[in-house]
């Protein structure tokens, strides 16, 4: 049974035929080594024939889901174990098919028996099962040992290297012989780190050659495992007066047996580096369409050649070094921590390359769906590039169901060495709701600050076939990155540039009278006058937008040179990098255990704090309560921008420890004054068994001479909160009536309300009720007021 077409094994089953039997010493073992958890399990198995496994796996009490990719085993399963329970029964190809009907929360177990040899992308498959098994699961693989075998039959079974490389990454695995059958137990996360290795010395005195980057129509890349341990791309030497891409070409064609056309092999990088400290050039050819049936024609050089999923290649182990920098030049930042190589990006006329698994479109239907039921995309356009445009392809280190979690969750693509996230593909339904917000109009012209490539094609699919993108940003890694992705997966309509986006588009890139719409997707202190000065007169500009720390996204319309907010969205984004980057000056208190954080840029005087704080703390009730789940950022934007003096304290120690009684790593609104502070903090006043059923109240915590009177502060702030900003609905907060007015503007021809000077620009906000005095300030003026018939 050396079969390798399914109608093959689908003539097998139906024609009445099995396969070797459930043996005894199988059975001990299953029961020995993976028994059923407490409170039951749940099995997988994997290419389960006519089911005899399955049945088993049921009477020892798991819930199975047993799969083949025959149908007829399928049938024959179900006729001959009629009356066993808890089995489910799926006809799946592994392989190739989308997953959805496996069970979402994960195996206790998962068995392939008898099957393994049979796959064509092996490493992927165990790779992708791994990531199924649940704490504690257990990967069984039952296969025939070469040694044991006629040679006509070796090809179902493995070898000992086979068996090794089955293992490798695994945290344990067990070895045990059941009838002279291998039966490996696998446990702990599949994951081996990718590392970039060299072949032996070479003679000569420089190198140069071609790799060829295949992928099939599931996006994934083509490897081969060659008989030096490691993974390679197909490639090789040039030949006499032979060009890069022909190279690529004939070296695919020997190394796989597929066919490209040269017309279809595309050089985009050329990478320099040395070998054992020979020179090396090596030309990625990128190779957008092939032909013919992927084989081994060269077993002396190579094990098996086999397609992996563009997230796994950062835990396939050692991977030759010309290739893994060949993959990182096609898709940057899938192999972390490569060694360095000088690389030249090639302007190519390359086309996209097609291809995705129809896991991906079942997955990308389902976020857009989660965004527009969330309320989020409501026009037709955003919903539709919600629907088309492929988010995993602009982060490919990101498994499927991450990329397209339609929840908050960011793909965080590049971090700084401190760990800190500095660019990401934001959450999907962030992304809808600003492009809802830019009210983009067909033939649209965008600027976009901050780059990716996901959320620039998602506008450009909405601008249209007329409209047209720019999109900047300062990190040259990042915009490398854009433009592979827009290559391989774009709609032609985005240009990415290496820029500070703070200083706008290049002026040969902006059109007459000004870009129809603008989008900041990094949080930014400032805003910057060259958003202002290219946006046309009644464009929307729509930025993340810092005030005193907390962020919201803000839809700005030009009105001459003043930017009129139209709607707020609470929201958070990674950091600004350009020439807007603030220093927030940070206050150190009590050893480290509290920090002052003055958002607005302008530290107050904080001499004698640290004696007030070992001292009496002055406690103020506002009377103003809270329910679980009640929203109140916008009672944290309100202090932001309508308190003198405003500051952040956070603690750094538990609550018991501490003098402030706030939660560990967490913050608090906060004034200042001379040598005195008071911030708001809650306290829990009424319990119960669920949610609705408890309560909190906001009260005011103040150390220092000073304290009662900043204390009256926040708790007068708080009320009157209440009074004019809060609503039962957490979505029907007012917001604030805001304005941009370019930096230099005279007070007197700002309208009214409390003042936030910023660098670059004022800030005018007028919230409801704000035309009643509240009680005046104590200690250092922070924003200014500006007010009328007060």
């Amino acid at each position: 049974m050396t079969y390798t077409a399914r109608d093959q094994w689908e003539q097998h089953y139906a024609a009445g035929k099995g396969f070797r039997q459930l043996g005894e010493r199988e059975r001990e073992l299953l029961a020995e080594h993976t028994p059923v958890p407490d409170g039951g399990g749940r099995a997988l198995d994997v290419g389960c024939g006519t089911g005899e496994l399955a049945a088993h796996l049921a009477d020892l009490g798991y819930t199975v889901d047993a799969c083949d990719f025959a149908a007829s085993a399928i049938a024959r399963a179900g006729e001959d174990h009629p009356d066993v329970e808890n089995v489910r029964w799926l006809q799946l190809d592994i392989e190739r098919d989308d997953p959805a009907p496996l069970h979402e929360e994960g195996y206790d177990l998962i068995v392939m028996r008898l099957a393994y040899p049979f796959m064509s992308d092996r490493g992927r498959i165990v790779h992708e099962l791994g990531e199924r098994l649940r704490d504690g699961g257990a990967l069984v693989v039952i296969t025939p040992v070469a040694d044991n075998m006629p040679d006509e039959q070796r090809a179902i079974a493995l070898d000992e290297d086979e068996i090794t490389l089955l293992g490798a990454g695994w945290a344990t695995v067990e070895r045990l012989d059941a009838d002279g059958l291998a039966f490996l137990v696998l446990r702990g996360p599949c994951h081996t780190d990718t590392r970039a290795v060299e072949k032996r010395p070479t003679t000569g005195h420089a190198l140069t050659g071609a790799l060829a980057v295949v992928t099939d129509d599931a996006g994934r890349v083509l490897l081969g495992r060659s008989r030096r341990g490691m993974l390679e791309l197909p490639g090789g030497k040039t030949t006499g007066p032979e060009d890069f891409a022909a190279a690529a070409v004939r070296e695919l064609a020997e190394d796989t047996g597929l066919v490209a056309d040269p017309a279809n092999a595309h050089v985009v990088t050329m990478l320099v580096d040395d070998s054992h400290g020979v020179p090396r050039l090596t030309a990625v050819v990128r190779i957008t369409a092939w032909t013919g049936t992927l084989a081994n024609p060269e077993p002396k050089l190579f094990d098996r050649w086999e397609f992996f999923e563009l997230h796994a290649l950062a835990c396939v182990g050692d991977v030759f070094a010309p290739a893994a920098l060949a993959l990182d030049a096609v898709w940057p930042g899938v192999i972390p921590g490569l060694p360095s190589a000088v690389s030249y990006p090639i302007a190519a006329d390359q086309p996209p390359v097609p291809g995705e698994p129809a896991e991906a479109g079942r997955l990308r239907a389902a976020m857009a769906q989660t965004v527009i039921d969330g309320g989020w995309a409501s026009s037709g356009p955003v919903q539709a590039a919600l629907r088309t445009v492929p988010r995993h392809r602009f982060a490919p280190e990101a498994n499927l169901a991450a990329a397209y979690d339609g929840g908050d969750r960011a793909v965080v693509t590049r971090y700084d060495e401190a760990g800190a996230a500095i660019s990401s593909v934001s959450a999907a339904w962030l992304q809808a709701d600003m492009i809802e917000h830019l009210r983009l109009k067909p033939g649209a012209m965008v600027f976009e600050a901050g780059s990716g490539g996901y959320n620039a094609e998602l506008i450009a699919h909405v601008a249209g076939p007329d409209g047209r993108v720019v999109t900047v940003d300062i990190d040259p890694w990042v915009v490398r990155r854009t433009r592979r992705f827009l290559t391989e997966a774009g709609s032609g309509r985005v240009t990415a540039v290496e820029a500070d986006a703070a200083l706008g588009a290049p002026v040969s890139l902006v059109p007459r009278g000004g870009f129809d719409a603008s989008m900041i997707t990094y949080n930014c202190w400032d805003v910057a006058p060259a958003w202002r000065e290219q946006l046309a007169e009644g464009g929307r500009l729509v930025l993340p937008l810092e005030m005193g720390g907390y962020t919201r996204a803000v839809t700005f319309e030009r009105r001459g040179q003043v930017l009129h907010a139209r709607h707020f969205t609470y929201c958070g984004f990674v950091r600004d990098q350009g020439q807007q980057t603030p220093t927030i000056p940070v206050v150190s208190l009590l050893d480290g255990g509290l920090t002052l954080r003055f958002e607005h840029g302008t530290a107050a005087e904080t001499a004698g704090l640290e004696e007030a704080l070992r001292g009496p703390r002055h406690e103020v009730a506002t009377g103003i309560t809270l329910g679980a789940g009640a929203y109140f950022g916008s009672l944290q934007l309100y202090a932001a921008t309508t308190l003198q003096g405003f500051c952040r304290l956070a603690a750094h120690q538990d609550p018991n420890e501490g003098v402030t009684g706030i939660v560990k790593d967490w913050d608090a609104p906060a004034v200042v004054g001379e040598a005195s502070l008071a911030y708001l903090t809650y306290v829990q006043t009424k319990d119960g068994g669920c949610p609705k059923d408890k309560e909190w109240e906001w009260v005011v915590h103040a150390f220092g001479e000073q304290g009662p009177a900043l204390a009256e502060r926040l708790v007068a702030t708080v009320r009157a909160w209440d009074r004019h900003v809060r609503a039962d609905d957490n979505d029907k907060h007012a917001d604030p009536v805001l304005t941009v007015h370019p930096a230099g503007t005279p007070d007197d021809l700002l309208p009214a309300g409390d003042v936030l000077d910023k660098e670059r620009c004022r800030l005018v906000f007028r919230w409801p009720g704000r035309d009643v005095l509240l009680p005046r300030p104590v200690g250092h003026p922070g924003a200014g007021v500006v007010t009328e018939g007060v």
